[in-house]
Order: C-alpha cells, then sequence, then structure tokens
C-alpha cells in the first residue's frame, strides 16, 4: 500500500502551522534568505506572511523541511503533486531539484509576480456554491479569468482589484460564497504572462533532473523529464491551476492515503470531499511528527 504526497499553496500560513518541526538545515537556510531569526515570530507579522516575497520562500522552505524530516520515516510516496507555490515543494521532493534550488526558484518566481503586479494591482478571490457555466459567466461579465479550479462548485478567480470588487458583490447578490484571499497578485492568470516569460527564463539556467518519483503538474498533467518540468513550473504562474484534474491524477494511482505537506487542511478537505474512500490529512492537524507516521504507517499497513 502507497502514500501520495499533496503541497499545500498560499493563504493559510500562520504562526503555530507544523508545531512539531524541527529547525534543521533547510529550516535555517529558509531563515537565512528571508532575513529573519525566527519564522514563527516573522509569520505573526500577518502583512509580512501575506507578501509574495516572504510567503512563497516561507512555504517552500518549510514544506521541504516537513518532508525531509518526516521521510526517514515513511515509504516512499507512489505520486506527488503541489498546490500552487506548492509545486516547487512537490517538484523538490521529486528529485527535480535540492532544496536550496527550489528556495532560490521561490524567490525568483515571488520577484517575477511582483513585477507584474506593481503595473496590474491584482489579487483573488475563492468562490463556492457557482456552477461552471456561472463562473464562466461572472469572469467575462467582472473582467477576471479563472485561477484555480477546485471542484464542480470551487474556484478562484484572479484579476485586477477592481474587478474583484464588482465579483464579490455579484457572488452575494446569487447567494453564493466568496473570499478574498490574502495574496497581493492576480497569479494563475493572463495579468501574469510577463512573469511567467521571466521564470522560463530563470528556470533555463537551472540545472533540473527527470523525477524519480510519479509527479503530476498543475498545468501539464504528469512531468516526466526537465524539458516537461521546466515547461509546467513556468506555464502554471499564468494559467488555470487544474487541482481538480491533480486530484484525479493521483486518485488513479490508488494510494492508500493521501499526506498533505504544509499549513492548513484545505487540500486534505478538498481530497476527502472528492475521494472519501481514500483517506487523507494534513500535517498541520498533529502535534508531534511521530503521530503523523502512526497515521500513514496504520493506512499503509505497515
Amino acid at each position: 500500500m502507497s502514500l501520495a504526497l499533496v503541497f499545500s499553496g498560499q493563504g493559510t500560513q500562520h504562526p503555530g502551522m507544523l508545531p512539531w518541526l524541527a529547525d534543521g538545515v533547510i529550516v535555517r537556510a529558509m531563515q537565512k534568505r528571508l532575513g529573519v531569526s525566527d519564522w514563527r515570530a516573522a509569520v505573526a507579522d500577518g502583512e509580512w506572511a501575506s507578501r509574495n516575497a516572504q510567503a512563497q520562500v516561507l512555504l517552500t522552505g518549510l514544506a521541504l523541511a516537513a518532508w525531509d524530516e518526516l521521510a526517514r520515516e515513511l515509504p516512499e510516496p507512489s505520486a506527488i503533486a503541489g498546490y500552487s507555490v506548492g509545486e516547487l515543494a512537490a517538484f523538490g521532493a521529486a528529485g527535480v531539484f535540492d532544496s536550496g534550488t527550489a528556495l532560490e526558484l521561490a524567490q525568483q518566481r515571488a520577484e517575477a509576480m511582483d513585477r507584474c503586479g506593481e503595473r496590474v494591482p491584482g489579487g483573488m478571490l475563492a468562490v463556492s456554491g457557482l456552477s461552471s457555466a456561472e463562473l464562466d459567466a461572472l469572469c467575462a461579465a467582472a473582467g477576471l479569468a479563472l485561477a484555480i479550479r477546485n471542484g464542480p462548485q470551487s474556484a478562484v478567480l484572479a484579476g485586477p482589484l477592481a474587478a474583484l470588487d464588482v465579483a464579490e458583490r455579484a457572488v452575494e447578490q446569487r447567494g453564493a460564497r466568496s473570499t478574498r484571499l490574502c495574496i497581493g497578485v492576480a497569479s494563475h492568470s493572463p495579468w501574469m504572462v510577463d512573469a511567467a516569460r521571466d521564470f522560463a527564463r530563470t528556470l533555463e539556467r537551472i540545472e533540473l533532473h527527470r523525477p524519480r518519483i510519479t509527479l503530476f503538474s498543475n498545468a501539464a498533467d504528469r512531468v516526466h523529464d526537465a524539458t516537461a518540468a521546466r515547461h509546467a513550473l513556468a506555464a502554471q504562474i499564468a494559467s488555470t491551476v487544474r487541482w481538480d484534474e491533480c486530484m484525479d491524477n493521483l486518485h488513479a494511482r490508488q494510494p492508500a492515503c493521501v499526506l498533505e505537506l504544509g499549513p492548513g487542511q484545505a487540500l486534505a478537505r478538498r481530497w476527502n470531499e472528492r475521494h472519501p474512500e481514500i483517506p487523507a490529512r494534513s500535517c498541520d492537524e498533529f502535534r508531534s511528527a511521530s503521530g503523523i507516521v502512526q497515521w500513514v504507517r496504520r493506512q499503509c499497513g505497515r
């Protein structure tokens, strides 16, 4: 019986996340790159933690540090995927690059996206309770793009701030629900095309490797080699994250369980709603690494 891994994206980071995480080599390298001596104290400043320049490096480093700590006691995963910026940690865990490269790429990715955001200030809006057709109509009317597909009636829209205001009012009028995310750019939308191009040039200068574990991308389904990895990591910055398809791709591998690495429990919750016969839990639910290891081992029959 096997394990599948999913890596969280931005928006749910908090000072108490991953309370069991040790202060190891990857954490220290992350803190040095961010210019902080205590990442939990830094995250307590919500404004600091929500900025791309900090959040993308922070989440990439913490996710890889968490997996580094757990991997010694757990079976090798049968498949891996990451949600939005979580792809950097996912590709690192799959062996495409090492943790130091992942941190460098997280910084470069954030800087490229922030440059786009300075030209057209934007953000993201989570919406639930509208059909695909209604979401398409809302995007067309408000001037937004579908940034993330999570499920039949769950998505994230992205675009300029004024357009998000229009969409929020429209969602309320239709009796659905919306939440403005703490993300200061219009990720995974046409407003990030220049960032995707910049990041593609960055990736051309980096040595990447063929994944040693089955790896699924937000933008390109399965990633088989370094060329596909370069394309996928750049493309997803400006195109829709097809998380519903990522979950189905992982499900097709028939893992015994799914473990979410990163802050919050959003990915585990979405998985349990879509594929309830295969249990998923988040590392952020546990108070100790040993508790995570015991749960995974029980599910995998070890």
